[in-house]
Parts: structure tokens; sequence; C-alpha cells
């Protein structure tokens, strides 16, 4: 949490030792420490909440284009679907214009491809 070098600490402990005393600096030192472990797990719960918050939207902006991707499919599906209904429309018109175009001999309408 702290970058604290092993020199720094042994200034701070002599300073604590003078200014508390030697009967008072075990009892100080633990609420510290006590102190300090909280605030360590305080600043680690806030840590990971923030990661699950950006997770979480992140997923959710996942989501967003995965239902932007199925609406565009959904309508390319759809047009692709109306192109092949138009050319078979026209496939049929087309054919029935060639039948009814090239009559038998017999005076009835051919079935089936010109000649």
């Amino acid at each position: 949490m702290f970058d604290i070098a092993f020199s720094e600490l042994v200034v701070i402990g002599i300073v604590a030792l003078v200014v508390i005393g030697p009967e008072k600096l075990p009892k100080v030192a633990r609420t510290v420490g006590l102190l300090l472990g909280r605030v360590q797990r305080y600043v680690n719960n806030v840590k990971s909440d923030i990661s699950r918050e950006l997770r979480f939207e992140e997923l959710q902006r996942l989501q967003s284009d995965m239902r932007d991707a199925e609406s565009a499919l959904k309508q390319v599906g759809t047009d692709i679907e109306q192109e092949v209904q138009q050319m078979a429309s026209s496939a049929q018109g087309n054919l029935e214009s060639q039948v009814h175009d090239h009559p038998v001999e017999d005076g009835t309408k051919k079935r089936g491809i010109p000649d």
C-alpha cells in the first residue's frame, strides 16, 4: 500500500518509542496494525466493487452489441427473403409468358420449356 523502506520503519519505531513510551507502545502498535488491516480490507473491497461494476458495464455493452447484431441479421434475412420472393415471382411470370407465347399445333398452349 505504501512504499516504506525498512530504515524508515526503524525511524518511525524509535520516534514512537520515545513519544509513546515503552509501556503503551505494544498496545498502540496492535491498534495501529488492526486499523491498517481494516483500511486495507476496505480498499480491497472498493477495488473489487469497482472491478465488478466495470465488468457489469462491459457485459451490458456486449449484450447491447449482440442485440444490434441480431436485429441487423434479422433485417438482412427479411431483405433476402423478399428478394427471393420477387425473383420467384418474376421467374414464374417469365415462364408463364413464354408458355402462353408458344402454342401447340393442336390449338392448346404448350407446357414446358420453349423451343
